[in-house]
C-alpha cells in the first residue's frame, strides 16, 4: 500500500504536525503502509521527508506536462525501487491535508489544480481523500463550479468546522461529505526539559498574516498594537510572556518587530513540532495566530486567546465553547485585559481549562471516528 501525503511540509509547523498526525495514525492500522511526498525545494526539502522514510514522488509540471514521471518511466522499476522513487500512477491513496487552499480568498488556481490532479487520479483508480480542512466562501461562480467538479471526484472529503461544511453542501449533495475536527488534537506532544518556564511561561505566537493587507482589511499597525498591549498587561500581571515562531522568515520578522515594540521579549523558534506542541502545554497561557497553534493549545487544555484572518480561528473557538476568546484588531485595551483575565484569574482559568478538557475528549472522539471512515477507504483499496 502506498500512500501520498499532500499539502504539508516543514516550514509551518501546523503543516508538520498534520504530517506526524498522519503518519502516527495510519502507521497504527497499516503498519506495511508506505508514504511518498512530492519535493519541494523551500517546504519539503530531501533531508526532511528522507529522516521520516519518505518514498519521493518525481514530478515536474512543464506546459501542462508533467515530464519528471515521463523520465522516470524510463528507468526500470527495480532501480527505482532501490532509489526511492515513485511514479503517479504507483499510488494506491492520496490524502490531502492542506489546511486551508479552497476559497474566494485563495482564487482559483489551487482548486483548478487540485481539480486536474484529481482527474489523473481517477484514471489510475487512485482514491483521493481531503483531510479536515477549511473551505470557503465560493461567492465566486469559476472556483464554485471547479469545486463543484473536483468534489466529484473525491471519495471522502472532511470539513473541518460547520461554516466550511455548508458552504460545501450549499452547492452539492454529495453523501461523503463530513464535518469533523482538525486531527491533530490527536498527536501527543514531547516534554520539554530544556526550556526555560518560569523565564517563560506565557507564549505569544504571531502570523505575518495579521499585517498583511492582502488577508485582512486593517492597518499594519493595529496587530501589532494589539500584540504590545497584550504583552505589556501580561508583563503587569507578573507574567513572563515570550514569543514561539510557529513558521518561517515572515513570522520571525514580525517577532522581532514586536519586540522592538514592548522593549525587547525572549523570541524561541523549535525545529521539532512535538517539542512546539509540548511549549505550548507547559506554558500558563496562549496568545496564537496561528491556527494550529491554538488547536494545540486549547486540545490539550491551555488557556487561549485568538487572533483572526477568518473564518476557521471563530469556529475553533466555537467548537470549544469559548467564543469570547477571540481578539480582534479592535479590542478596546479594556476588553484584551478582560480577556486575558479569564486566562490568568485562578478561578476564572479554572473554570477554562476544566471546560477545555471536557469539550477535547469529545472533538478526540470525532478525530478518532473521522479515521474509521478513512480506513475503510483504505481497506477497500486494498
Amino acid at each position: 500500500m502506498l500512500i501520498e501525503i499532500r499539502g504539508v511540509g516543514f516550514v509551518n509547523k501546523g503543516a508538520e504536525l498534520m504530517l506526524h498526525a498522519i503518519l502516527e495514525k495510519i502507521k497504527s492500522r497499516f503498519p506495511k503502509a508506505k508514504f511518498v511526498m512530492a519535493p519541494s525545494l523551500n517546504v519539503s526539502p530531501y533531508e526532511k521527508r528522507a529522516e521520516l522514510s519518505l518514498y519521493q514522488k518525481v514530478t515536474y509540471e512543464k506546459l501542462g506536462l508533467d515530464l519528471g514521471d515521463f523520465f522516470v518511466s524510463l528507468v526500470p522499476k527495480k532501480r527505482r525501487k532501490m532509489y526511492g522513487l515513485v511514479r503517479q500512477k504507483e499510488v494506491d491513496i492520496v490524502l490531502d491535508a492542506a489546511g486551508f487552499a479552497h476559497g474566494d480568498q485563495w482564487g482559483v488556481k489551487n482548486t483548478k489544480k487540485l481539480f486536474k490532479f484529481s482527474q489523473k487520479l481517477k484514471r489510475n483508480n487512485t482514491k483521493l481523500i481531503l483531510l479536515p480542512q477549511a473551505f470557503g466562501p465560493f461567492e465566486k461562480r469559476e472556483i464554485k463550479e471547479t469545486m463543484k467538479e473536483l468534489l466529484r471526484n473525491c471519495d471522502l472529503v472532511f470539513a473541518r468546522e460547520e461554516v466550511s461544511f455548508n458552504y460545501l453542501t450549499s452547492f452539492t449533495s454529495q453523501k461523503n461529505i463530513f464535518n469533523m475536527p482538525d486531527f491533530t488534537n490527536l498527536v501527543k506532544a514531547k516534554e520539554v526539559e530544556e526550556f526555560d518556564f518560569e523565564k517563560n511561561d506565557f507564549c505569544i505566537i504571531p502570523n505575518y498574516k495579521m499585517v498583511s493587507k492582502s488577508w485582512i482589511n486593517s492597518s499594519d499597525n493595529n496587530y501589532i498594537k494589539l500584540i504590545s498591549e497584550s504583552i505589556n498587561y501580561l508583563r503587569e500581571k507578573g507574567k513572563n510572556p515570550f514569543i514561539l515562531v510557529h513558521e518561517g522568515k515572515k513570522d520571525f520578522a514580525l517577532a522581532e518587530e514586536i519586540s522592538k515594540k514592548v522593549g525587547g521579549i525572549n523570541i524561541f523558534k523549535e525545529e521539532d513540532p512535538l517539542k512546539v506542541k509540548g511549549i505550548i502545554n507547559q506554558s500558563h497561557g496562549v496568545i496564537g495566530s496561528r491556527f494550529h497553534s491554538l488547536v494545540s493549545s486549547l486540545s490539550q487544555a491551555t488557556p487561549a486567546l485568538g487572533t483572526s484572518w477568518s473564518h476557521k480561528y471563530q469556529m475553533l473557538f466555537k467548537d470549544y465553547d469559548f467564543e469570547e476568546g477571540i481578539l480582534t484588531l479592535d479590542s478596546s485595551v479594556d476588553d484584551i485585559r478582560r480577556k486575558i483575565d479569564i486566562l490568568i484569574d485562578e478561578k476564572l482559568k479554572k473554570e477554562l481549562v476544566l471546560k477545555l478538557e471536557n469539550k477535547s475528549k469529545h472533538l478526540k472522539e470525532l478525530s478518532n471516528q473521522m479515521w474509521e471512515k478513512v480506513f475503510k477507504e483504505i481497506e477497500n483499496k486494498a
